[in-house]
């Protein structure tokens, strides 16, 4: 088990930091560029310092290459002063090496091992210099050379060359570097704690962000200024101001909720203590003994059917979408929730009947949970019962119908009853927690239609009122929830 514990802490993932990315992707590039500045930096010098070097060499080759003739009997003469040959040697860092040969491949002058150009370098014109790098004696040297051609047509012509060590090349190359380089290394650190600093200043916004929210009191909601955030911060503090507002929403429906909830249980319970008194009076005769009970069961059963509909509500309000679900045959729930009202219904002389699709049909099902369209069809049935009065002159009706609807295939519930109906300005106001119509004179708790409401739109559907009839008198009430397409 120990070592099961330790495999999770070492493949736990840790906890990101915002500025240590930003600063990672911005320095990583930085110090990665950095040896490839130095190479790039190397090859440039390499050309800088060849290019006056090279052209002193071009000079010593056109010097050189005048000092070849043709001479009387056609052959290829070179005549060097000695102050001349003195002077092309007198480099106190490299050693200078020259050659000419002639237009049979003759050594006239000079060293006779420096290397030939190579067989495919080109020749060009007469007098055009080349430059190559080769290897003499083991060293380094960068080559000049020329072609010569001084008459004749079909003969090779003559070769003057001249080679350099490279010392002078590489101490100019080296001191290109160092004054490139140099600066950079006092930069670079320059150029990080810059990016220290930036990073710091850019995500100071953030920071007094969260010193604002900090400082607030529990109970301030007020949605916090977006204007005085980056544009880039901006649609954070936008979702974090919707959700203070869900949240204040939701607070003030709690709190709403909390005192109706015990307005409605203050006056059932006011009403037990005051027959416990009356009960407990000295002097009570067995019959004020008997209606005082009598009035205490009927307070505890308000307040009983009071909390175990809060207690429905909550559970639609807080747990439609986390109860499972299943395909639910709405027209054998209708069936089965008919037959527990039906008591109820008897007792007040009701007549309680369902029309529609058969239980099991096709087209009769939705998906949802079952326990809360359970209780939404028995709120449904127990507030038509509750709110329709009956008389041996006119019988109180009330009609479940599970539809469908013949176009769109949806599934539609309808409970239909013929009592004194709801006025239309007063519809939504139904739906309402605690609310409840006036001039009824029915006792409720008004939360049955609430927790209809909320189950229903737990299952996307609707819920309507209509009248059921075109009587003033009694148009009755068709209350209709219409299950979104499946």
């Amino acid at each position: 088990m120990k070592s099961k514990g330790w495999n999770l802490r070492v493949f736990k993932r840790e906890q990101r930091s915002l500025f240590g990315e930003i600063l990672d992707w911005m320095l990583t590039p930085l110090l990665l560029l950095w040896p490839i500045s130095l190479a790039l930096t190397w090859l440039v010098a390499q050309g800088l310092a060849n290019k006056p070097f090279d052209r002193a060499l071009v000079h010593n080759v056109h010097a050189l290459a005048q000092q070849v003739k043709l001479g009387p009997d056609k052959t290829v003469e070179f005549n060097l002063p000695q102050p001349a040959s003195e002077l092309l040697r007198a480099d106190e860092t490299d050693l200078v090496y020259y050659q000419v040969r002639g237009a049979r491949n003759e050594h006239l002058s000079g060293e006779r091992d420096l290397p030939l150009p190579r067989p495919n370098e080109p020749k060009g014109s007469s007098y055009e210099v080349h430059i190559r790098d080769d290897e003499m004696r083991g060293l380094e040297v960068r080559v000049a050379y020329t072609w010569i051609r001084l008459d004749a047509e079909g003969k090779r012509p003559a070769l003057v060359q001249v080679a350099e060590t490279r010392e002078k090349r590489s101490v100019l190359a080296a001191e290109i570097i160092k004054g490139v380089m140099l600066p950079q290394f006092a930069l670079l650190p320059l150029a990080v704690l810059l990016v220290w600093l930036a990073l710091v200043r850019g995500i100071k916004p953030l920071s007094q962000l969260e010193e604002r929210i900090r400082a607030r009191k529990s109970d301030d909601l007020s949605p916090l200024d977006d204007k005085a955030v980056p544009m880039e911060v901006a649609p954070l503090v936008v979702s974090v101001n919707d959700l203070l507002e869900r949240l204040k929403d939701s607070i003030v429906t709690q709190k709403r909720f909390l005192a109706d909830a015990a307005h409605q249980l203050k006056t059932p319970l006011a009403g037990l203590r005051m027959q416990a008194d009356l009960a407990q009076r000295s002097g009570s005769s067995e019959d004020d003994l008997k209606k005082s009970l009598q009035q205490i069961g009927r307070a505890s059963v308000q307040a009983t059917h009071t909390v175990n509909q809060l207690l429905s509500l909550a559970r639609a309000e807080g747990g439609g979408h986390h109860l499972p679900q299943q395909r639910c045959d709405m027209a054998a729930l209708s069936t089965e929730v008919l037959q527990d009202c039906l008591p109820r219904a008897m007792d007040k002389g009701i007549d309680l009947g369902y029309e529609g699709v058969e239980p099991g049909a096709s087209g009769g099902q939705v998906q949802g949970n079952l326990t809360l369209l359970k209780e939404m069809l028995r709120n449904l049935v127990e507030n038509a019962i509750h709110y329709t009065p009956s008389t041996p002159e006119r019988q109180g009706v009330i009609t479940v119908r599970v539809l469908v609807d013949p176009y769109s295939k949806v599934l539609v519930l309808q409970v239909e009853d013929n009592g004194p109906g709801i006025a239309p300005q007063e519809r939504e106001l139904v739906f309402q927690p605690f609310f409840r119509a006036l001039g009824t004179n029915v006792d409720g708790s008004g939360l049955g239609l609430p927790i209809v409401k909320e189950i229903a739109q737990q299952h996307g559907a609707t819920v309507s009122i209509d009248a059921a009839s075109s009587s003033a008198a009694m148009p009755g009430a068709c209350f209709t929830v219409r299950f979104g397409l499946a």
